[in-house]
């Protein structure tokens, strides 16, 4: 074997190391940051790390891919953060169809649902990191501790505030099924303009949230309580949802609807719910997060 037949074993090798755990670093980067782009380039910039560490000195691939990953991620979320404080109205993350996008590979859907990652958005770097790798992959806490360059014990506090929080504005949801009930009525109040079947479907505290970017007609700041945002619902509904089409859709492991407009997706309603009735509304109206999702046949 030549020299040069070592280096294209070695690289081989690299490549074989790296496609193994590539549905992975996606899903770590994507639910720390909240944007498919921007995970995307994460995982190539991991990519071209690997391709130029010793790799020899390396036990554990997966791991090292993953540490690589996470710690750029962290640095990442420091730009991003500052991106998201000038976004005209709320952020939301960029919605993926998890139907048809098995990269994912949610392990735990909660740690992928919208409303989880919005909440995420509030959590400093670190927490957020060792919330997604032990929710969503199950890493134990020395791993992560490893990761994040602190103790074992240092990552089960940073585990346990980040749950705390997410805890702390979340309810106990209900089952899929009836999510998926309550949010269909919802859209069919609305396309009505039904101020007392949109009240009755949503908690007292409701907040609606819409993504936009500036666009004309996006609401620049949450919506609050059920008599505002039903009302709220009621008034656009006459320009919104005229010839539209609406039809159901897997995205970040949760039904959402996707509505349409001539064959082009003009928005991505998701929702959480629970026993008090609709306590979340995420409208995703910005184009550049929709581009992707394409209208189920």
């Amino acid at each position: 074997m030549t020299a040069g037949d070592g280096a294209s074993s070695g690289l081989d090798q690299a490549t074989e190391d790296f496609i193994a755990v590539r549905g992975r670093l996606f899903g770590i980067a994507y639910r720390m940051l909240g944007s498919r782009t921007e995970a995307e380039d994460i995982v190539q910039d991991a990519w071209l790390r690997w391709q130029n560490y010793n790799r020899s000195t390396v036990a554990d691939p997966a791991a090292f891919l993953a540490t690589t990953t996470t710690r750029l991620c962290i640095n990442a979320l420091q730009s991003a953060r500052a991106r998201h404080e000038t976004y005209i109205g709320p952020w939301l993350p960029e919605p993926i169809d998890t139907s048809s996008d098995p990269q994912l590979g949610a392990e735990r859907g909660e740690a992928l649902e919208l409303v989880t990652l919005m909440l995420l958005e509030r959590l400093p770097a670190t927490e957020r990191a060792a919330y997604v790798l032990r929710e969503a992959f199950d890493y134990p806490y020395a791993q992560i501790g490893d990761v994040l360059q602190v103790k074992a014990d240092n990552a089960r506090q940073l585990v346990s505030r980040a749950r705390k929080h997410i805890a702390a504005e979340r309810r106990a949801p209900v089952d899929s099924a009836e999510q998926k009930r309550l949010l269909e009525a919802l859209v069919a109040a609305a396309q009505q303009g039904d101020l007392q079947r949109l009240e009755a479907l949503l908690a007292e505290d409701v907040v609606s949230y819409t993504d936009g970017n500036g666009m004309r007609g996006a609401s620049r700041v949450p919506v609050r309580g059920k008599t505002v945002v039903a009302k709220f619902l009621k008034a656009f509904s006459p320009t919104f949802w005229t010839d539209t089409s609406v039809d159901w859709i897997q995205a970040n492991g949760q039904d959402c609807m996707v509505i349409s407009r001539a064959g082009e997706v003009i928005a991505l309603l998701a929702a959480s719910t629970s026993a008090d009735g609709i306590d979340r509304l995420l409208w995703v109206l910005a184009p550049e997060k929709l581009s992707r999702l394409s209208t189920p046949l």
